[in-house]
């Protein structure tokens, strides 16, 4: 069933566990992931990054997402991630998304500050959740720029959350976009501060290839979302490549299927990880 982000995220902070919040690129990614939360009987979110439309246009895979959401049996948020223009934020909106971020990270706090507060707006129109960033989480998240991750101040981040109101806030703590070449250092203390001063859901960006521990350290000390990118991506190509490799591909169905096993072992294994089997 379609729903909103915050109810998911609130019901997270009330049971210590944190949300998967997996991006999609095709159908086949969508049938995977649903097929994942459906089994383990776990709420979940599925998500786009504006970054990824020239590959996946808004207009084609925004509609595929919300009717898989509304025709799942399991409470599903559509959420659109990184929004950079408020124009296809919007879009997004018109969509059925139920949430949507705008990245403001690259910009000066108090520019960042007003045009998020300005979504926020925007998306409380839409009776949607909208989320913030501060902090700059390192890499990018198509891969195609080596930003350098910029730790949140967690008192910065109460001034943030006073000045937008938004639902949930995306926090820089040594975490990056891509894969790590080694894993990350995560600045726990951060976390535990920032937790204990904005009171709202926080989330983490980047997870692919942080240890299984470190995320349930996250969801202790106050991450509710935790978005899963690469890791699918690079899953669906393995599974794929296997399949191939093993003789298993005899025509296109075969090839539909293996891209939906990819996506689909990948969110097992963090729904596992993150604590929200069950809790649909």
């Amino acid at each position: 069933m379609l729903t909103e982000m915050s109810p998911l995220l609130k019901a997270a902070s009330a049971g210590g566990y944190a949300i998967g919040s997996f991006s999609v690129a095709n159908m086949e990614m969508v049938l995977g992931v649903i097929k994942a939360l459906e089994e383990t009987k776990s709420p979940g979110i599925i998500q786009i990054a504006q970054v990824r439309l020239n590959y996946s246009p808004l207009e084609l895979i925004g509609p595929l997402m919300v009717a898989a959401a509304k025709n799942s049996s399991v409470p599903v948020a559509v959420h659109f991630d990184h929004g950079k223009t408020k124009e296809k934020i919007i879009q997004a909106l018109e969509t059925g998304f139920t949430s949507v971020m705008f990245d403001g990270s690259h910009l000066p706090f108090e520019e960042n500050s007003k045009v998020t507060a300005e979504i926020n707006r925007i998306a409380k129109s839409y009776n949607a959740d909208c989320e913030g960033e501060i902090g700059c989480v390192g890499g990018s998240e198509d891969g195609s720029e080596n930003i350098a991750i910029n730790c949140t101040s967690p008192e910065q981040a109460l001034e943030f959350y006073n000045n937008t109101q938004v639902d949930a806030l995306a926090v820089a703590i040594g975490n990056a976009h891509g894969n790590y070449k080694q894993a990350p250092k995560l600045r726990f203390d951060i976390l535990e501060k920032t937790a204990s001063l904005v009171p709202v859901p926080l989330v983490l960006h980047g997870g692919t290839g942080i240890l299984p521990d470190d995320f349930r350290k996250c969801a202790k000390l106050g991450i509710r979302k935790i978005n899963i990118a690469t890791a699918t991506f690079d899953s669906v190509e393995q599974s794929v490549r296997s399949a191939y490799e093993n003789k298993k591909i005899g025509g296109y169905y075969n090839l539909q299927t293996a891209e939906v096993e990819g996506a689909y072992r990948n969110a097992m294994k963090h729904i596992e990880i993150f604590g929200c089997a069950g809790k649909a």
